[in-house]
Formats: structure tokens, sequence, C-alpha cells
């Protein structure tokens, strides 16, 4: 079902629309729904409840904690302490104050408190004037510190095993206030340096590989080659030949090592019918190979082999006995997709026939040992002088390394060192590997500094070009600035080149890292990592299917991201990513969304086996979206049952920007005995729970909508019963109005897609950032969330807009 048809029920339902108001009325919104309420004003009834319950302790007279409370008469005077009063709401949401000791209000009168006071922000963060704010300079965590080295120094393995896991702020672990730089990290900092820095430059490289093949193992195979063809040696050749395998070519696969040059060697001799030479040929084949010869040319070689292939040699063999065996050479230049080296003859005109014999297959190389990472690090100009070169190789991998121009004394002091180190008799590509080893440990590489020359500067400045670049790479790739966005900041046409780049950036492989960093960190499915289903309750939950549960959220976010498609597809879509695992856990039959053992409802599907994924269209509203996914299904249940209060908690977390308050201490949990599970269901259960009234006007959010989830079970597999209990996924706000199903959630949230839309900005903002969201973001946040509309909410808008905002941009002393 598409979203055309989603709003045209949502426009034809007056239940829908019931829905819809309750929810906002629920979650405590309705003023933006409504847009009527007169703007929230502390003095009426603010003041009056500081007076009544804290101006025993918080008055002008012996304040405690120094807090004066009484003398705030208006709402901006509570706005230009906006720290302070967080704390107030903190402190009278937990019930901490007034004391128990004192009269305090009732949870209605101190809800009603905290929602003024909240308005009120509310409306003055709306109003304001936005500011950039202050990021804190951080160090790289675990990912982009090894994609930062991955595109850095061209080492492809994993230097971060050993370093310890990342604090997490905001929900992310990219967050500067929370990474800090213990004593063991930077031990393990100065480990990979050194190990990394030995695999990727070799002072005294390795001998050239050497391989050497009889012909007689060459393919074509076959059991009569050694009987058949086989001449004191040499392997025998015939255009004349009944079949490929008397025919040839000859030819084997290697293994390439990097893209360097080989040198292939052959021993061969021939004899013609006519007694004329024979034209022999070297070729080199392999999928998607670059540049190949055409078909043409390899029509007119003898027999039938693999293509394509280009012909890297033809020589004419003279030798016509074993005795005078030629030796061929050919060199194999630098290429990619390299596979199979081939040798075979010319066809002989009509009538003719020629006979090539093959001793052995040779292959040298890569004749360059050191690896790709080693020339390109110590590229230099060899006209230079051995000081002159290395100012060169440092001084560029020292401009990538900090992600900035090299100021001329810190390149020279780095250089000199190596000069000391040469000068004392130690080779000079083993000095330069201690000297890029020092600026891996170096906080200029390993923390994201954005220099800035006006530090003490109240005013807003802009960021220069390349901490802009650094940002834009970091928040999309979670790596390095490529050349591209280096260039374009030294040339100083970045800032008017950011959609394109943000365009070709989310183009780019690299950006899979937006996938696998922010979109699992923000939908919590990394805590499938540590879940455990009970094993009784449910056999089929194992690591596979866990991978498989990520893999699908991981692919479909990706499909969003790549394809450009609306952000609201993540709420409900009518497709999915399946492999066999998780389409047996889900009952889905095929790639046309039919359920397993049930008549097709849509044709032409074919069947979803082994672990590749496949793109999968939904038949119905059951699942779609990442509501209905089984690792956000999973990751919000607790191991032997489902839990409607986590999942109603990450909805309105994660996709509603409206988190619950936490819950009061005390509060004891639900009974787990077997007697209890057999007497009533979960929603019985929970119906009891919320008698407490501390607890009724949280679960009144939470538990409608967790219940909407209940038919799908603790692992996300759909169910109709918890156990000898009927399903029942309504739900009731306090208006009176009822919804049903995961369908008529997903209904509720596209109706209102700008709270969405807001959630899901202020995450990617604090992503992008490395910082929460202040209140001074306010007017960013909704200047984007407006902006959607007109872009058909579409994906790549709102990482654009990102991009271009202010905070993203620009620096305040904040």
């Amino acid at each position: 079902m598409g979203f055309t048809m989603h709003f045209r029920w949502l426009e034809n339902s007056n239940r829908a629309l019931r829905i819809l108001l309750g929810l906002f009325v629920a979650l405590g919104i309705s003023q933006r729904v409504c847009g009527q309420e007169p703007p929230a004003d502390y003095k009426t009834f603010g003041k009056a409840f500081i007076e009544e319950y804290c101006s025993k302790c918080h008055s002008e007279v012996e304040p405690q904690a120094e807090v004066v409370l009484t003398r705030f008469s208006d709402s901006d005077s509570i706005v230009r302490e906006r720290k302070m009063w967080m704390n107030v709401i903190k402190q009278v949401r937990s019930g901490s104050m007034p004391p128990k000791e004192e009269r305090s209000p009732g949870v209605a009168q101190a809800e009603k408190f905290v929602k003024q006071i909240e308005a009120i922000f509310d409306r003055a963060d709306r109003e304001a004037e936005p500011k950039p704010g202050r990021v804190t300079m951080r160090r790289l965590n675990r990912l982009e510190y090894k994609n930062t080295i991955r595109d850095l120094i061209g080492v492809d393995f994993d230097p971060t095993g050993e370093f310890p896991s990342d604090d997490i702020g905001y929900g992310f672990d990219n967050i500067g206030d929370v990474l800090s730089l213990p004593p063991v990290l930077m031990e393990r900092y100065l480990d990979a340096a050194e190990g990394i820095l030995s695999r990727a430059i070799t002072p005294d490289p390795p001998a050239v590989p050497k391989r050497h093949l009889s012909s007689q193992y060459t393919e074509p195979a076959s059991a009569e080659v050694a009987s058949k063809l086989m001449e004191s040696g040499y392997r025998r050749l015939d255009t004349a030949g009944k079949d490929g395998i008397e025919t040839g070519p000859i030819h084997t696969p290697y293994q390439w090592e990097g893209s360097g040059e080989y040198l292939f060697r052959t021993k061969v001799y021939g004899v013609a019918s006519d007694a004329q030479s024979i034209q022999g040929v070297i070729l080199i084949h392999g999928k998607d190979l670059v540049d190949p010869s055409s078909d043409a040319e390899l029509d007119t070689i003898s027999g039938s082999f693999h293509r394509p292939a280009r012909i890297l040699k033809s020589f004419e063999v003279s030798a016509q006995s074993a005795d005078r065996a030629e030796v061929i050479e050919v060199s194999i230049p630098a290429m990619a997709n390299r596979d199979r080296v081939i040798v075979g003859q010319r066809k002989r005109p009509e009538g003719q026939s020629a006979k090539l014999y093959v001793e052995y297959m040779a292959l040298d190389g890569p004749l360059d040992t050191r690896p790709d990472s080693h020339r390109r690090l110590l590229a230099v100009d060899p006209g230079k002088s051995v000081p002159e070169q290395t100012r060169e190789a440092l001084g560029r991998f020292m401009r990538r390394a900090y992600r900035r121009p090299v100021e001329a004394q810190e390149l020279e002091k780095l250089a000199a060192w190596v000069d000391q180190m040469t000068a004392g008799g130690l080779k000079w590509e083993s000095a330069m590997q201690v000297a890029m080893q020092a600026v891996l440990c170096s906080p200029k590489f390993l923390f994201r500094v954005e220099t800035d020359d006006q530090a003490s500067s109240v005013q807003t400045r802009d960021l220069d070009s390349y901490a802009v670049a650094s940002r834009l790479s970091y928040f999309l790739w979670s790596s390095m600035p490529d050349e591209l966005l280096f260039d374009a900041a030294a040339n100083g046409t970045l800032l008017g080149e950011l959609s394109t780049h943000v365009t070709r950036m989310l183009a780019d492989p690299r950006s899979s890292a937006l996938v696998a960093s922010f979109a699992t960190q923000w939908l919590q499915i990394q805590r499938l990592d540590s879940f455990a289903a009970d094993a009784k309750l449910f056999p089929s939950f194992g690591a596979k299917l866990k991978s498989s549960m990520k893999r699908e959220t991981e692919l479909f976010f990706e499909s969003v991201l790549r394809e450009n498609r609306s952000v609201l597809e993540l709420i409900d879509a009518d497709y999915t990513y399946l492999d066999e695992t998780l389409a047996k856990h889900y009952g889905i039959a095929d790639t046309s969304g039919n359920a397993t053992g049930q008549p097709a409802v849509a044709p032409d599907g074919k069947p979803i086996l082994g672990e590749s994924f496949q793109r999968v269209a939904l038949q119905d509203r059951k699942r779609g979206g990442l509501i209905t996914q089984a690792s956000v299904l999973t990751a919000t249940s607790n191991p032997t049952r489902t839990s409607p209060v986590k999942r109603g908690r990450w909805i309105l977390e994660q996709f509603l920007g409206a988190p619950p308050p936490p819950p009061p201490p005390n509060v004891p949990e639900l009974p787990t005995a077997a007697e209890d599970i057999s007497a009533a269901s979960l929603r019985k259960r929970m119906e009891v729970h919320r008698q407490n009234p501390a607890c009724a006007s949280c679960h009144a959010k939470m538990d409608p909508i967790g219940f909407a989830l209940e038919n799908f079970d603790a692992t996300g597999a759909y169910r109709t019963k918890d156990g000898s209990f009927d399903i029942d996924a309504s739900g009731q706000f306090d208006d009176g109005s009822s919804f049903s199903g995961p369908g008529d959630l997903k209904s509720i949230l596209l109706g209102k897609p700008e709270d969405f839309v807001r959630c899901l900005t202020e995450k990617m903002l604090t992503y992008a950032l490395g910082r929460g969201v202040e209140y001074y973001d306010r007017p960013t946040v909704e200047k984007i969330v407006a902006s959607m509309p007109a872009e058909g909410y579409k994906f790549q808008s709102l990482v654009r807009e990102i991009v271009l905002s202010e905070p993203f941009l620009r620096r305040g002393k904040e």
C-alpha cells in the first residue's frame, strides 16, 4: 500500500482522525495540532505553584542551596535562567521536591506545573534567534579511527580491536563531551601506530614471489593429458584437435597480490604442417577486465577460452624441437580484475595445421614487493635531494592526517628528526616510518581540532573551509575528507559546492558508515548483540537470526538513503529485505510477499533461499517500515516476553522526540511467577500495575503504543495468542479514542509527519555536530522541518539542510 493510499485512508476515515487527535492529546502536544491555546504564562499558574509549595525553602530568606525561586515574576525571567529551571523541572518531576516532610502537590498539579514551564521554554525557543553553539574538541571514535586509517594509509585491517569501547552521549558514540582519552587508550594508540606503519611501509621488501607450473597440470584438465598429450614434458596443442583438451589454449588462474607489475614466462616450440613458423599468443583474462581485445581479434586464436581477454603478446615460434625450445617472456602491467593467464596459438589457413608444445607456465611478481601503501606514502620526485624528498612526503602525509594545511614549523620539526635519524645510519624508509608513527599519535590526528584564531570572541563566526570539510566527511563517511574536499577547501569553493558534495558523497560506498553508525545507534538495534531470548520459549532464536534481523534494517535504511526516498518510508513502506532465515521467521514464502502455506496473492514471486538478501514486496501492513522489523521489536523486548512499555517508550523517544520521564523510585516489577502468568494475560497484569498513581500518567502514553505491537512476540514473530490468551492489540487514549494493531499506529504517525521529521532532524543533527541539540538550536530544527514537505520529505534533502544549517557551518562562544 503506497503513501497516497495511506493519506487517503486518513482523509476518509473519521475513526482515524479520532485516533490521530487522541495520540497527540495523550502525548501532550495537542497545542501544536490545534494552535489555538494562548501562550503559556508563568503568572497564571507557575508563580502560584512556587509560592505554595517552594517558598518555604527557596525564598530570599536563607534559601536552601542558595536557590531563590520567589524572585521570578514572569515568563521572560525564567527563560533567562533556563539551566536552573531545567533542574527545578527535574526535581519536581521525579518527586524529589518538595521534600517528603513538606506539603506536596498531587501528581496532576506537578505535571501541570512542569508542562507550563516546558511550554514557556518551547515558545521562547521557537522565537529565538538561531545560534550555532560550540562543539567540544573531540577525539576520533573507534569507527572514525578505523575508517580514517583506511583512507589515510590504505591498510585494509582493523587496528581498533584492542581499543576500549567508546562512551555514549545523547544516544551516540561520537559526542565530544564524553569521548575521553584514558591512559589505556593512549597505549593502544601507540601500539596501533606501530602495527599500522609496519604493514604500510616495508624498509626491507621481501623477495619477489615465483610460481612455476608444469603444463601437464594446466587447464583444460583431463585424465588423458598425461598419457596422450604430454611429450618429453611438453603439452601438445593441436589446431586440428577434436576438442578443447587437444586444441587448447591452456590456462591457469593466479592469486594477484596488489596492483603491481608481473613477469610471465613460458617455454615453447612448434611444428606446422607447411613447415612455416607458428604464431603463439599470451593473453590475460578476468571478469570485467579493463580494455579487453575485440572479439574479432580473439576469434583468430585456435580453440575456445575464457572471455573477456586481452592479448598481451603475439610471438613467432621458430624452434621446432624440444632441444631448441624458446623461453617467451611478457610483462603483465598493473590492471584491475586479472584472473587467468592463457597460452595458445593463432588459427592456421584452411587445410593446414600446427602443433604448439608448451613445457610450463611461470609467473613472477609482484616485481615490486613493497605494498601499495608504501609506494603511495613515500612517492617523491626522484630528482630532489633526500632532505627535499623527506619534506615532500611528510608534508603531503601531515596535511591529510591533520586534515588541514601544515604549518612550516610543524613540518620542519618532524623532517629534521628524520634527517637526524638517517644521519645516524637508519634507512630513510625506516626513519619515515617512525616519523609517520609520531603523526598517528599526535593530538592533531587523534582529535578533530577546529582551529579558531578568535577563540576568545563572543561573536558568531564562520568555520574555516577545512573544518567544514572534516565535519562533512565525518558526518557522512565517519572518515577523513577525500582529495576533492581538500581541493575545494584549498580553492575556497567548498561552501558554494556543499550541495553537490553531499549528493556525491551519499552515492559513494563510504556513506554506508551513516547506516552502520548513525542508523544502528538511533534505532538502538546494537542491543541485539547482547540480547538472549529464552531458549525454551524461543528455540529458533540464535546468532544467525539476530544477524539477519540487523542486516534487514541496515539494508532497508540504506535503500532509503541511496534511492533518496521519503523519510516517511522509515515509518511504513511496501518492501523490505529478507534472507531465507528471516523469511521463515516472518512466514513469507517469496519475493512477492506471499505468506508461507497460503495461496499466492501476488504472482511471479521467487523463493527466498540461502543467505543472500533479496528485496521483497509486502502484501499487508503487518510489516513495512522500521517499527515492525524484528530487530526493533526484539531489541525492545525482554528475554521471556514482550514489553509494551519498552516498545511504547522507544517510539516516543526515537520516533516522536517526546520521551517520558524516568520511572519513580521503588516501583515494583510485574509479577513473573508461573501462576501469575497463567492467570492473566500480560495486558491484564499491566493494567493492575498502572493502578499505582505514580505510574499511571506515563503509562497512559507508553502502553497504548506498545499494545498496538502485541501481535509480535519477543523475537518479532507474528502471533495471535499470548500463551492461552487471545492477543488484544487495541488501544485507547485519555480522550476515549481507540485504535488497533500496527497498521493503525503507522497511520497515526504518518498523519502527523512533522513530529517524526522533527525527531529525526534532532537525532541526525546531534550525530552530525557531535553534541546534544540545545534550546538555541530550536529555530534551526524548525526551519529544517518546515522545508521538508516541499522537498517530498526526501532523505538527501534532510541531510543537505543539516549540512547547510548555521550550527553546522558556524561557531559561537557557547
